[in-house]
């Protein structure tokens, strides 16, 4: 448990801490269908949390979670078959990504998709960065055209 003084993690490392552990709890999610409670409860726990944006991390999975099948929708146009079909960890990380492009507009759409990428490099299969970068460019070019 945290000091009573201790100021919750922001920033751009806290903020990656977050979508990390997030893409692993959603690849959990997806193979063993525990709740979203059960999740964040574990991954918060673990000592791999140290330094994450707790907020962020919740916001994600309860996000990913109980919209996803709005998400997953909003990905299959981008894709070339259903989400199911994919590596389960190419899926979580394309989850994450979709959801911080649609609803979390004050973080640059480069970021996320460079975030995305980052993840698919360190813990996707050969290559899967390239077809994740790829179908969250094509997914950014509409939902965020402005920031474009």
């Amino acid at each position: 448990m945290a000091p009573p003084n201790h100021k919750p993690a922001r920033g751009t490392r806290a903020r990656s801490i977050a979508r990390k552990l997030a893409m692993q709890a959603l690849y959990q999610w997806q193979l063993t269908s525990q709740s979203s409670q059960e999740i964040k409860k574990q991954f918060l726990e673990s000592d791999d949390s140290a330094g994450v944006d707790r907020e962020h991390f919740e916001e994600l999975i309860d996000g990913c979670i109980d919209q996803n099948a709005s998400i997953v929708a909003a990905l299959a146009p981008y894709l070339d078959r259903p989400l199911e079909q994919l590596d389960p960890v190419e899926s979580a990380i394309l989850l994450v990504g979709m959801y911080e492009l649609q609803r979390r507009l004050d973080i640059p759409y480069r970021v996320v998709i460079n975030e995305a990428v980052d993840l698919c490099k360190r813990f996707g299969a050969t290559d899967a960065h390239k077809y994740v970068n790829a179908v969250l460019d094509r997914a950014a070019r509409e939902i965020r055209a402005a920031e474009r």
